[in-house]
């Protein structure tokens, strides 16, 4: 059965069929590692897995790239700020490499959380820094780079048409908008590719300009190159990279190679927080370890990116995420109950189910319509091990980890918190918002001497057994 992908470099579906056999190459935009990933980071990396399993599941190989900045990302896409790595290095009094190490461990730590497949290459920028200074090289001698007292600049004004992904017109574009940026750039838009290390800089290396360090945008040109060739299949990333990130590293291929690197540009929208952005200063960017203190576990938070196209926002809220917790707590003891039944169901039925799904998936991934048909075989009032069966099958591309369903349910069990408790914390919560301050510390006292504590946060009060 045909697979069709969307295609933003051709703002269409297109029948997909690799460059290389049966061999899939991808590459991955990763985490730029100076803090935890949030939930809407996850939103991609949740598309990403599907688009492996999705692939896997059709038969093909992959040979899938993802990177990890830990270098170069300014604060800015524009090229204006300091390093993300730097600052929160000064900030947590550590160095880049500590900062990077960090970070990068709790990333993979909530990857497997996540049930996430890792790529078969991680790139980390820092370790791939003479591919990234000859790919500069080979733009300048090209003609496509020119040196400035601060930086190297990619000359967008040489290309044939720039951007090509956003569609955008070009005084529009994002990077480098401002001229005030660096007045001796020869167009506002130009964007540096190796940038000049000020005296005070702890990331620096060796080049023919001096000490310095690499462009955000270069390092993934030059990976992606090293690992995939000039060419390769997929590209996968966010909306926000769109306009500047990948539009630039389309830029950057074209003046080294004179190509657009990857085949097919694949983009995932934005997940929204009750309505609105997610944004560090409204206090509304969630980590995966911030959902687990709610009682959401991270497969629920999978469930729940899959009630939306990966190709639309997706607003999240603590209801529809317990929602999704609840849901999966019925698909677990939908898969068991077939697991554990005794009929007997007809192998057409079966293989009608498996058309569906396969149809759903290479339909430009469309999972919330895969997890209808999901919904329709749990309810089959039929309870088969061969309707079990199938789930497993069609978990390859879902990631649920349904064969441990059991295993959860037991875990949740041993943890449910009392109705007496969950009462006494909505009694607290209403003394606190009367101001009643004295019954609001007799009701959290009375909650402790049971053997749980009542914890109150920003986002809300968490319940912890003690």
């Amino acid at each position: 059965m045909a697979i069709k992908l969307y295609n933003t470099l051709t703002r269409q579906k297109e029948d997909f069929v690799p460059l290389h056999g049966n061999e899939v190459r991808i590459y991955s935009c990763g985490p730029t590692v100076y803090s935890y990933a949030h939930i809407g980071n996850f939103r991609t990396y949740i598309f990403m897995d599907n688009l492996r399993r999705m692939l896997e599941y059709n038969g093909y190989n992959l040979k899938h790239v993802m990177n990890i900045t830990d270098v170069g990302h300014l604060e800015s896409d524009g090229d204006e700020g300091e390093d993300k790595m730097e600052k929160a290095a000064r900030k947590e009094k550590k160095s880049p490499y500590e900062i990077a190490k960090f970070y990068t461990d709790a990333f993979f730590a909530d990857m497997e959380k996540l049930n996430i497949e890792k790529p078969e290459i991680i790139a980390k920028a820092t370790e791939h820094i003479p591919e990234m200074l000859a790919f500069a090289q080979e733009i300048v001698k090209n003609g496509y780079g020119y040196e400035t007292s601060t930086a190297i600049y990619f000359d967008v004004s040489k290309l044939d048409k720039y951007p090509v992904l956003s569609n955008r017109n070009v005084e529009d574009q994002i990077a480098g908008a401002r001229v005030d940026v660096d007045p001796e750039k020869r167009n506002p838009y130009d964007f540096a590719i190796w940038i000049k290390a000020p005296e005070n800089h702890i990331m620096k290396w060796d080049s023919p300009w001096g000490l310095s360090y690499p462009g955000w945008h270069l390092e993934c040109s030059a990976m992606s190159r090293k690992y995939l060739g000039e060419e390769f299949d997929i590209h996968t990333g966010g909306v926000d990279h769109i306009p500047t990130h990948h539009e630039n590293e389309i830029a950057q291929s074209k003046g080294a190679f004179g190509k657009v690197p990857a085949k097919v540009w694949m983009h995932v929208e934005f997940l929204q927080v009750d309505g609105g952005k997610m944004s560090k200063s409204l206090g509304n960017v969630y980590t995966i370890t911030q959902l687990e203190e709610k009682g959401i576990e991270p497969l629920a938070f999978k469930l729940f990116c899959y009630t939306a196209h990966y190709r639309t926002k997706l607003n999240f809220t603590f209801e529809g995420a317990h929602s999704s917790q609840k849901a999966l707590n019925r698909l677990r003891e939908g898969y068991l109950n077939h697991k554990n039944g005794k009929e007997d169901i007809d192998d057409a039925v079966i293989e009608a189910y498996k058309e569906r799904f396969l149809e759903a998936i290479n339909d430009d991934l469309n999972i919330p319509f895969a997890m209808g048909i999901i919904w329709e075989i749990v309810r089959n009032e039929k309870k088969s091990p061969k309707i079990a069966n199938l789930l497993l099958e069609f978990d390859k591309v879902l990631a649920l980890d349904l064969a441990n369903a059991e295993k959860y349910i037991n875990e949740q069990k041993e943890v449910e918190i009392p109705e007496e408790i969950v009462e006494l914390v909505e009694k607290r919560k209403k003394a606190r918002e009367e101001k009643n301050w004295e019954l609001s510390d007799k009701i959290r006292d009375e909650i402790k001497e049971k053997g749980y504590v009542v914890k109150d946060t920003k986002e809300g009060m968490t319940i912890e057994k003690i």
